[in-house]
């Protein structure tokens, strides 16, 4: 086997499932913890590095006819047809999700997501390039929009029919003929991928700090390879780098080590449970300031919250429903997804189930009890917040589990209040007074309105030309 063939071979073989390794993780509740993460960086990096892998294996292509291109040219067209997609994505796509935005038509989000892969595969095949690419690529543009929170919670009810889609055609490319003939072959070869990319990947993860227990679980989920290899194999067929019989063996021996990885996992808890010492290989609370929060609304409301989290390096995930505030915040770098932030599965792809806090940040008031309710039982973990617009939702709102509801114009009015007292001369001791009085009866108020559902109640409490608070000490000079 020569050179190019062999590192044809070698590198889908050094990929590892994305498709397979985040299921599990999510499934174990380990998705969103620092073991987590560390897994998923490596999986997005490996799926980010598809791209060059197709382009070099492009460039190795051997052509047959001397007067075709060759396998530069090859690489040139991919690159080419890369960059243009991604051109497309953002002078043409993102603009044609802004026009849907603007209709509120949930159901035309899908569709055009689907054109965009759809459309960007066909482009790939017209070029005689990889289709996988051309949705890879689509996928990516799509990921960059703002609008990625509202096409994840739309797709996300298909998201197991495509999965388990995916892997039945996985079964399928299986030629059980390779392996009847060959069975030794490729079980040995699975069984070789497995254990060098394990005996790679455990002492990597220990140098970057992960204790041993953890680092042979690491190792062993990133053992296998990858969905992409028979994307790689396909086209480093078609570059005549292997022939399509080793496109076949390697094909099944991806196939096989995929099937073992659940398996092996499953060894690997039982051995850990087994063992006296396994509490300590658990990881502790690292310190972070991911202390992860949800602003719901990014007017003029929201844009002081989440600066403010921003102040101390919270990360912060900022949701909004109008495309002209998404459009704005774009134009002075801030990046806000479209999506509306009641839903419960729009805040779920978004991360709640991990967030510390959710600050819905709207105007206009249109939050209610029906809304909220549902997001304080779905995600009992986080903190939610809710901006209210005047007293009548205030009191819609009493009896809700909400450790804050602030009224949008209140601080600010109170705020104008006390300047506007001391502008006129008022001594600053009775300002302090006017304003700790103000609060306890509008409190006061606010409480007598909730319980009897009257704007009248209370009434004696609020100030008045009749009504006034008895000088103590008077103006500054009087």
């Amino acid at each position: 086997m020569s050179w190019e063939a062999s590192l044809a071979v070698g590198l889908p073989l050094a990929l590892s499932s994305t498709a397979q390794v985040l299921p599990m993780l999510r499934s174990s509740g380990e998705l969103n913890t620092p073991f987590g993460e560390r897994a998923f960086s490596v999986l997005l990096f490996q799926d980010l590095s598809l791209i060059p892998l197709i382009t070099i294996v492009a460039a190795m292509s051997r052509v047959p006819d001397p007067a075709a291109p060759g396998g530069w040219m090859m690489a040139l067209t991919t690159v080419a047809a890369i960059v243009g997609l991604v051109l497309i994505g953002r002078f043409v796509i993102n603009p044609l999700f802004r026009l849907i935005g603007r209709l509120s038509e949930r159901e035309l989000f899908v569709v055009a997501g689907l054109f965009c892969v759809i459309a960007a595969s066909a482009l790939m095949h017209a070029l005689h390039l990889s289709v996988a690419l051309g949705a890879f690529v689509a996928g990516v543009m799509l990921a960059e929009s703002p609008y990625r929170h509202e096409l994840e919670s739309d797709v996300e009810p298909f998201r197991s029919i495509l999965l388990g889609l995916f892997f039945m055609s996985v079964g399928m490319l299986l030629d059980l003929g390779v392996i009847a003939g060959r069975p030794l072959t490729v079980l040995g070869l699975a069984a070789g991928v497995i254990l060098v990319k394990t005996a790679l990947l455990y002492p990597l993860a220990r140098l970057f700090g992960q204790s041993p227990g953890r680092a042979i679980t690491l190792a062993l989920l990133l053992s296998q390879a990858g969905e992409f290899g028979f994307v790689l194999f396909a086209q480093a067929t078609t570059a005549r780098l292997i022939s399509a019989e080793s496109a076949s063996l390697f094909g099944a021996v991806v196939t096989v080590s995929m099937a073992a990885t659940p398996f092996l996992m499953r060894l690997v808890d039982r051995l850990q449970e087994r063992r006296p010492d396994a509490a300590p290989d658990m990881e502790g609370p690292e310190f972070s300031p991911e202390t992860n929060a949800i602003v719901v609304g990014y007017g003029r409301f929201g844009q002081t919250v989440a600066q403010m989290l921003m102040a101390k390096r919270v990360p912060v995930t900022l949701i909004d429903l109008k495309p002209q505030q998404i459009e704005l915040a774009d134009q002075f770098g801030t990046k806000v997804y479209y999506g509306d932030g009641t839903r419960i599965d729009l805040l779920r792809t978004a991360g709640a189930a991990s967030a510390e806090a959710i600050l819905f940040c709207h105007d206009g008031g249109t939050l209610n009890r029906e809304t909220l309710r549902p997001i304080t039982e779905a995600f009992p973990q986080a903190l939610v917040m809710v901006r209210v617009f005047d007293r009548r939702q205030m009191i819609a709102l009493d009896g809700l589990d909400v450790p804050l509801m602030q009224r949008e114009v209140f601080e600010s009015a109170v705020v104008m209040g006390r300047e506007a007292l001391r502008s006129l001369g008022i001594a600053e001791r009775e300002v302090v007074r006017v304003e700790r009085e103000y609060r306890q009866r509008d409190g006061e108020r606010l409480q007598m309105q909730s319980e009897s559902g009257d704007l009248h109640s209370g009434s004696e409490k609020s100030f008045s030309a009749e009504r006034s608070l008895p000088d103590e000490v008077g103006k500054v000079g009087s």
